[in-house]
C-alpha cells in the first residue's frame, strides 16, 4: 500500500519542489510551485514515511525536498 503525504503551504509564498523529491520514489499530479494556502498531495512508496526539508532562498523562493524514508 502506498503512503499518501500531504503537504500544506501555509507560507504567502510560493514554494518549488526540489528535483530530488521525485528521483528519490516520490509521484506527485503536479510538479509546479506549490502556492500560498495551496494543498499538495505526494504518494511515497510503501512502507516508508516522508522526511522533509526546506531552504529559503530569500528572494530566490521557498524550496523543499521531500524524501522517502524507512526505520
Amino acid at each position: 500500500m502506498q503512503v499518501k503525504f500531504k503537504y500544506c503551504n501555509d507560507t504567502n509564498r510560493e514554494i518549488s519542489i526540489h528535483p530530488g523529491t521525485f528521483i528519490h520514489g516520490c509521484i506527485a499530479e503536479d510538479k509546479s510551485p506549490i502556492k500560498p494556502q495551496e494543498v499538495r498531495l505526494f504518494i511515497l512508496p510503501q512502507d516508508t514515511y516522508p522526511w522533509l526539508k526546506m531552504w529559503d532562498y530569500g528572494d530566490k523562493g521557498l524550496q523543499i525536498l521531500i524524501s522517502p524514508c524507512t526505520d
